[in-house]
C-alpha cells in the first residue's frame, strides 16, 4: 500500500537524520548514496535512481506517494534509535 504524505512532512524526517544516515540508509539497504538523496528530493539520476517515490506539486511543498516505503521506514528507525 502507498504511503501518501507532503514533501515538507518527508524534509522533515530528512532534516532530523544524524550526519551520516544518507550512507547508512543506503548501506543498509544495498543502494546508491544518490538514490536515496534522490528519495528525500534531490534530483541526480546520473549516479542515483528513482527510488519508488513520485512528487506532484501543491501545497505545503506538494504531495509524495511512496510506492517503496524501506528507506523512509529505515529512517524511522534511525530516528527511533536517537530519542
Amino acid at each position: 500500500m502507498a504511503v501518501i504524505m507532503t514533501f515538507n512532512e518527508l524534509r522533515r524526517i530528512k532534516d532530523q537524520l544524524p550526519s551520516g544516515s544518507m550512507q547508512r540508509i543506503a548501506d543498509d539497504l544495498n543502494l546508491n548514496v544518490e538514490t536515496v538523496r534522490n528519495y528525500f528530493g534531490a534530483s541526480n539520476y546520473k549516479s542515483g535512481e528513482v527510488a519508488g517515490i513520485h512528487f506532484e506539486e501543491g501545497p505545503d511543498g506538494g504531495a509524495v506517494t511512496i510506492d517503496d516505503d524501506s528507506i523512509l521506514n529505515k529512517a524511522k528507525e534511525i530516528l527511533a534509535e536517537n530519542e
